[in-house]
């Protein structure tokens, strides 16, 4: 495979209503759907996909899962190198620096048969870019798609777009006539809480396709036998059993009795009993993942909470709730180390992150009670915080801690625990005041973070910062960042939007996630800096 992109695309250095199971419960689903064999991978995750609709929900759990049905053009490796799927040779074109061409794989075809053209591509992005995308923010650079001929398709950028590629490791590509057969030519809207016939449906080009699917509770894929991977990839696993559970102790469990033989989220606590234990395999690496609070800064008062005004529209409690956080205590007895204790929301591999940003904040609670009285608040005030139970390691565990910690300032956190399919729509809809988040870079720069937590909310940017934040200063420097061919001019502007970020701490960071995943020996499973995992690289033993 020939590739071609520059020095510069080269990567610095991811709503879900899981059930509860019972080990009985799995063991049933298991048996019913035939005895577990070496090429069956019996998947467990905290959490559910959320929809199949590839370009409706931007969020790690759901990518993850559709890159085993969809394909993009380019991915990420496991180490994070851009490596071509759907394109097999990429560029922007010397003479037309606003143009990037990319050369389609011959042999491709999707699920129902249909070859995959260069008007699938440029029907795909174009779906991508619709208002109800959850996943538009990527390609506000975009002008333009055209198929060149029956192998090329254009993309022209709004002036150049020298990073254009990295936004392209998590857009789909979809059929055309499939979609329009189906009445699914726009996104499933999923803030609105909207279906369509994509959302539990597909018609891909990947390595597996779609057998059923009982959300929240089980879904299978099975091989699919015209793929162009084979013989390239190896493709050991046949089927694919994927069962959400919701509890760590049940998931753990349902591995160590061989009720699943793949467990992506090991628990910290577990890890290092699972790795004394002969029959499994665990493997250990960083995810360019961030975990952090949100505030809604930006209302006139609190929705959720009882405070005079909107106390977090108030600098000043914003970084006494900042320097009330002990991180230290957090990696050392909740995330057993780990996890990266960090000072900022930007995960450590992306570009513009710094040292410096990463530093923590000292703990200081009389300090922090100074300011509280300095702004007003000296008697404290109380508020609800949105806590996710089964999306990211040991979350709840997390708030919880914070509730202590913020007692020490004088607010009173009452916390409201739900799933992610609850806590993710009211981050989305702004129906929020305080909430726990986490976000990664699958395009390893900064300008994925800005697009979606910092920008205020509209045409496609803001999706996720329920942080409120309107600074209209801010928001011109990042519309920029899309179409700066000079690279450090280009860096100079994200070290400017990170120095507000920082300064205002309109987010609490907690600290970069570490990754475990544990295996029955004889499945070949490897880390993932974005937490992705691509079944067909998995080797069996037999």
């Amino acid at each position: 495979m020939k590739t071609l992109f520059s020095a510069s695309q080269k990567p610095a250095a991811r709503p879900r209503l899981a059930a509860l199971f019972t080990s009985a419960a799995i063991a049933a689903m298991v048996a019913a759907a035939g005895p577990a064999a070496a090429e069956t991978l019996n998947w467990a995750r905290g959490s559910d996909v959320q929809t199949l609709d590839p370009h409706a929900y931007n969020e790690g759990i759901t990518h993850a899962f559709n890159h085993q049905i969809y394909e993009p053009l380019v991915a990420r490796s496991d180490d994070g190198k851009l490596v071509g799927v759907l394109a097999t040779e990429w560029k922007m074109l010397p003479d037309q620096p606003d143009t990037w061409e990319f050369k389609l794989r011959p042999g491709v075809t999707f699920h129902d048969g249909a070859p995959l053209t260069p008007d699938d591509v440029v029907f795909s992005i174009g779906r991508a870019m619709a208002a109800t995308s959850n996943v538009r923010s990527l390609l506000t650079a975009v002008d333009s798609v055209t198929a060149k001929d029956e192998h090329t398709v254009q993309i022209k950028t709004k002036g150049s777009s020298p990073l254009l590629v990295n936004n392209l490791v998590n857009i789909f590509m979809m059929n055309r006539a499939w979609a329009e057969k189906n009445q699914s030519t726009a996104p499933q809207d999923f803030k609105a809480g909207k279906e369509n016939f994509a959302a539990r449906n597909e018609n891909g080009t990947g390595a597996y396709s779609l057998v059923s699917r009982e959300a929240d509770r089980r879904t299978e894929l099975a091989a699919y036998d015209k793929y162009w991977g084979i013989g390239q990839f190896p493709l050991d696993i046949d089927r694919i059993v994927y069962t959400p559970i919701q509890s760590a102790a049940t998931r753990v469990s349902a591995l160590i009795s061989g009720e699943i033989n793949f467990l992506q989220d090991v628990p910290p606590q577990d890890i290092a009993r699972l790795e004394q234990n002969p029959e499994l395999r665990v493997v250990r690496g960083p995810e360019n993942r961030t975990i952090f609070f949100g505030l809604n800064m930006g209302a006139d008062k609190l929705t959720y909470g009882e405070a005079k005004g909107n106390p977090f529209a108030d600098k000043r409690v914003r970084h006494a709730m900042n320097m009330a956080i002990d991180r230290a205590v957090i990696g050392k007895a909740i995330m057993r180390g780990e996890s990266i204790p960090l000072g900022t929301i930007a995960p450590p591999f992306i570009e513009g992150y710094t040292e410096e940003m990463g530093k923590l904040p000292v703990v200081d609670i009389e300090k922090a009670k100074q300011l509280m009285a300095e702004a007003g608040y000296g008697d404290g005030f109380s508020v609800t915080l949105n806590c996710t139970n089964d999306s990211f390691v040991n979350d709840e565990r997390i708030c919880q801690a914070i509730v202590g910690m913020m007692a020490k300032i004088g607010i009173t956190v009452h916390l409201d625990v739900q799933p992610a399919g609850v806590v993710f729509p009211m981050v989305a809809n702004g129906k929020t005041d305080f909430y726990l988040m986490g976000w990664g870079a699958s395009t390893f720069d900064s300008q994925y973070i800005f697009d979606n937590l910092v920008h205020s909310r509209g045409e496609g940017r803001g999706a996720w910062s329920a942080a409120n934040f309107n600074n209209a200063e801010i928001d011109a420097k990042i519309d920029t960042l899309g179409s700066e061919a000079d690279l450090t001019k280009r860096n100079a502007t994200i070290a400017d939007i990170w120095k507000v970020v920082q300064d205002e701490s309109f987010y609490l960071p907690i600290h970069a996630q570490m990754l475990a995943r544990a295996a029955k020996k004889n499945i070949q499973i490897t880390p993932n800096l974005s937490n992705s995992i691509f079944v067909k690289t998995i080797a069996v033993e037999k």
